[in-house]
């Protein structure tokens, strides 16, 4: 299956660990105006809910995630500390 280029660059959340190159995880994706899941793979183990950044699509509903904080939310919390 060709790859799924338009879930590259979404953020999702982990719904089960994964365990770096010993095996997937599974991810739950913001995508296509829904959500989807997919096989999770990382270069290291990542724990169950950790927001993540796809960088790479693997075809066959596989993708590769890293950790990911979005950087928005920094301006929320400083918007709350201005006050």
């Amino acid at each position: 299956m060709a790859p799924d280029e338009a879930v590259v660059g979404c953020a999702g959340v982990l719904l089960v660990a994964t365990r770096g190159t010993a095996g997937p995880g599974e991810v739950r994706v913001s995508v296509r105006g829904g959500t989807e899941t997919f096989l999770a793979w990382s270069g290291e183990p990542l724990p169950r809910g950790t927001q993540v950044l796809v960088i790479e699509s693997r075809g066959n509903r596989q993708v590769d995630v890293i950790e990911w904080a979005d950087p928005l939310d920094a301006l929320v919390g400083n918007a709350d500390d201005a006050n």
